[in-house]
């Protein structure tokens, strides 16, 4: 066998492996060395959810280290937490849902450059006795903080019975504390994670999912990786490195479910087989997950007339095209070779 069959089978076998096939890079005449970076990078939560976990992935098979990047991670208690990180200099990377970000953008001179789940993998969780939306009148709703992603998931959920703010009771509740919050019987819903609805309804099979997020609202955009604009013109290419490690993160996430159930599952503290449920309803159902450039218009346009109809806005919606920065994933995506092949693949 010639070395140029050898290398044509095996660019087919990595194909195969992945579902399909990825567009091969364009020839580069010498890689120039990485200059070697450390990026602190701040997470919506005080433990990372499976639409979270591209970073672990990245870290456990090695994808910063081949970008010579060492990245730091802190999680805090919500994506406002996580702007106020950014926007304060302490952290050079946020990762959030949507919301926080787009009402602070103009504010903190902030730019979206990539995304973690960008498909919505939650749930409305409550006792089998609140049986529609309307029932949530006069109960308890588990809560982050007003303004945050599951409070604003929580009310696009009553406002669509007709309910107000009046006609429920917001509970506080620790990142961590959603699940034990709803079997204690201190709550009466929760937005939770799948990986967290699999293992309440495990744990005790009355409680339920009321409102499925990603069926009530299928074309929202969920999270986001973004940065101040100051830090992102003197850090192009460390932006993009770190973005080229977390988009073979996603790859691999889909195409090697054996390898990345046990890391997702240490990152979250979830057993493998929760996450492996989780996975087949995430990733083989849903591909919640980017391979390509993703931040598709359309999807964050619908989600900017969704905020701004629920108050979410009050100084007007933000100019998209200043807000989100398509360059360094654009660049990563060259790098790699664009993938296609499979319905979920965006």
């Amino acid at each position: 066998m010639t070395l140029r069959t050898m290398v044509m089978v095996a660019a087919a076998v990595l194909a195969a492996g992945c579902g399909g096939a990825a567009t091969a890079p364009p020839p580069s005449a010498s890689a120039a060395p990485l200059t070697p970076a450390t990026i602190k990078v701040s997470l919506p939560g005080l433990m990372p959810a499976f639409s979270q976990s591209d970073i672990a992935v990245a870290q456990a098979n090695g994808f910063f280290k081949d970008q010579d990047l060492t990245v730091q991670t802190q999680g805090l208690a919500s994506g406002v937490q996580t702007v106020q990180s950014v926007i304060a200099g302490d952290s050079d990377i946020g990762a959030s849902s949507v919301e926080p970000v787009l009402a602070a953008a103009a504010q903190g001179s902030l730019e979206i450059i990539g995304s973690y789940a960008d498909r919505l993998p939650v749930v409305m969780e409550t006792p089998s006795t609140i049986s529609k939306p309307a029932d949530l009148k006069g109960k308890q709703l588990g809560i982050q903080t007003v303004g945050a992603f599951r409070e604003i998931m929580t009310r696009f959920v009553y406002q669509g019975a007709g309910l107000t703010q009046d006609d429920v009771h917001y509970v506080p509740v620790a990142d961590t504390g959603y699940v034990g919050a709803l079997l204690a019987h201190r709550i009466d819903s929760a937005i939770l994670q799948q990986e967290q609805s699999v293992d309440a309804e495990r744990r005790d099979p009355s409680l339920h999912v009321l409102v499925d997020l990603s069926k009530t609202l299928p074309s929202y955009f969920y999270g986001t990786f973004f940065v101040k604009s100051d830090w992102l013109q003197a850090h192009q290419d460390v932006a993009v490195r770190f973005l080229t490690a977390i988009t073979k993160a996603h790859r691999l996430i889909y195409s090697d479910r054996a390898r990345v159930v046990p890391q997702i599952a240490t990152a979250t503290g979830f057993s493998a087989d929760v996450i492996g449920t989780a996975y087949d309803r995430l990733i083989a159902k849903d591909g919640v997950f980017a391979v390509n450039e993703g931040l598709e218009t359309k999807r964050l346009q619908y989600t900017v007339g969704r905020m701004q109809s629920g108050g979410l806005l009050p100084a007007g919606p933000p100019d998209l095209s200043k807000v989100v920065d398509r360059a360094p994933i654009h660049q990563a995506v060259q790098r790699l070779g664009v993938m296609t092949g499979d319905p979920r693949w965006h």
